[in-house]
């Protein structure tokens, strides 16, 4: 990629980020704003989850205060950001009111597309699954109840969670390799499914591609193809909630119905969310947040309960 594209590509990405508050609707308080962790909650802060050579990734805990002897229903949460910002912190607010609910909840940092590039978060995404199983025993979390939720750039690492069990490639070498990085259940809220057809999306977004696929992105379709979740939907894909604004300015409402029939058309599970008239991050604001965190806990814990389970250990 030239470097005026790398210079270009973070600027872009606030652009899109700026442009559309400067243009939308007032859609109200933000559900974000000015978080202050519950009194209700534990929480373990900044614990090292992955490394890479010189370079560690930390992750932050979530669990409900009240101790129980049964082992916690644990979930990935992955924060948006156009694969600019992957901090552990943005979605705190999600975090914590999966750990209300009754969850253990892992905020993950991973790697942006300053450091790497694809499939780079991929790898810190299923590191983070890894990590989950090697200390279950710790911190009570149980083995074979985990799951994962994402907001854009997050739902599309959880949607990769999703579809990608038992595909080598997307392992990566952040940690405890013996761990399965399989799970039993997603929450992906406006992602995106398909970058073979870029016609659909806006036309920022092949700037923001290339940062983090690579240039030029219209003449590598094999990338694009590689970098596309639905290439990897299988009848053996885990469950999916697909949460998607049909006037999202950002990621085409389309491609939520694109990864739906997919997944119907192979025997998997995906149900989907529609969210009227809304932006493209309706998590972020109250008068949204609780009705898709409240569905989000309920498909979560339906699809992870142990008696849906078939009682074999998961695999690589």
């Amino acid at each position: 990629m030239p470097r005026w594209g790398l210079l270009l590509a973070p600027w872009v990405v606030l652009g899109l980020c700026l442009v559309p508050r400067l243009m939308r609707p007032d859609w109200g308080p933000r559900a974000d704003a000015e978080f202050t962790p519950p009194r209700d909650l534990r929480i373990d802060s900044t614990l090292e989850y992955a490394r890479y050579g010189d370079r560690v990734l930390h992750l932050d805990l979530y669990r409900p205060a009240k101790v129980s002897r049964a082992l916690l229903p644990t979930v990935i949460v992955m924060r948006g950001g156009g694969f600019q910002h992957g901090d552990n912190k943005g979605f705190a607010f999600i975090a914590a009111a999966l750990a209300q609910a009754g969850f253990a909840a892992v905020c993950i940092q991973y790697r942006t597309t300053a450091v790497a590039r694809f499939p780079a978060p991929i790898h810190d995404a299923k590191a983070a699954v890894r990590w989950i199983r090697a200390n279950a025993a710790t911190y009570r979390l149980d083995p074979d109840a985990i799951g994962a939720i994402g907001g854009s750039a997050g739902g599309y690492l959880a949607t990769f969670l999703a579809t990608t069990g038992g595909l080598a490639e997307f392992e990566g070498n952040g940690g405890n390799p013996g761990e399965s990085s399989r799970i039993g259940a997603a929450v992906a809220m406006a992602t995106a499914a398909d970058f073979v057809d870029l016609q659909p999306y806006p036309r920022e977004v092949p700037a923001v591609l290339e940062a983090f696929i690579g240039a030029p992105i219209e003449r590598m379709e094999a990338e694009r193809r590689a970098a596309s979740p639905i290439s990897y939907v299988t009848a053996a894909s885990a469950p999916l909630l697909l949460i998607h604004s049909d006037t999202d300015p950002s990621v085409p409402y389309a491609q939520a119905r694109l990864l739906q029939q997919r997944y119907a058309a192979v025997g998997a599970d995906a149900d989907l969310f529609t969210v009227n008239g809304g932006p493209h991050d309706p998590w972020n604001y109250t008068r949204w947040f609780a009705d898709v965190m409240t569905r989000s806990a309920a498909f979560l814990k339906a699809r992870l309960d142990p008696n849906r389970r078939t009682g074999s250990t998961p695999t690589r």
